[in-house]
């Protein structure tokens, strides 16, 4: 498995016989593999995780799937703003909370509703499972209401709950600095949750000396978290 974080929430994740496109708005994407089928997934509509340009992917070198949050809506009105062709808008698959597809043969993706808008996305394929948390996280805002607060609690570990158990061999889960000391809360949980391999942090904007933090403060859950330090950046898993 070869990934590069590209940009926030953004990842290309290299399978053997495919390519998996998380939430790419920014950053430089890699050379894709034109003998791999690509999907490429767009959590919710939020700036900072869908852009239409997308699928301009779709562009006849390779066989291209769109996995779409529900809440990015392909009516006649946005599909002529984004220049979606009839045949492109056939290759997308609109998806809302605890649904599944299979875009492809050996190919299953499952969703999760969010906290905040469309999905978090679970995939199995090749015999290996990637979770995308998309904006599920536990946002909790000093300043918020408290009761608005606890709800969100509630909600996150409700919403989370099909994961308890499930083993991964990659996530990629918020980390976000806006939090303030609650930044960690999401994380640490999903860590006591599910059973990942290894977890990339991302929603960072940029704070990239918060997976540091986080690892000196949860030792016991450090080895899963591997830190990210630049766009552009590459692992090998």
């Amino acid at each position: 498995m070869r990934v590069t974080f590209l940009a926030h929430s953004g990842f290309l994740v290299e399978l053997e016989e495919l390519c998996l496109l998380f939430d790419w708005w920014k950053g430089g994407l890699p050379p894709l593999p034109p003998e791999k089928p690509l999907l490429v997934f767009a959590s919710h509509r939020h700036e900072d995780h869908f852009k239409p340009e997308i699928f301009g992917l779709d562009d006849g070198s390779r066989p291209v799937r769109f996995l779409l949050g529900k809440d990015i809506r392909l009516s006649e009105r946005n599909r002529a703003n984004w220049g979606l062709s009839d045949e492109t808008a056939g290759h997308c698959f609109s998806l809302g909370g605890n649904e599944a597809a299979e875009p492809l043969s050996g190919v299953r993706v499952e969703t999760l509703p969010s906290t905040d808008e469309g999905v978090a996305f679970l995939v199995t394929a090749g015999g290996q499972t990637i979770y995308h948390a998309g904006d599920l996280h536990w946002w909790h805002w000093e300043g918020e209401d408290k009761a608005w607060n606890r709800n969100m609690e509630v909600s996150f570990k409700r919403y989370l709950e099909p994961l308890r158990g499930r083993r991964m061999d990659l996530a990629m889960v918020p980390l976000d600095p806006r939090l303030g000391d609650a930044y960690d809360w999401g994380l640490s949980y999903f860590l006591t949750l599910a059973r990942p391999r290894r977890v990339l942090p991302m929603h960072q904007w940029g704070d990239f000396a918060l997976t540091a933090q986080f690892r000196r403060k949860h030792p016991a859950q450090a080895d899963m978290v591997i830190p990210v330090s630049r766009e552009g950046e590459h692992f090998i898993f």
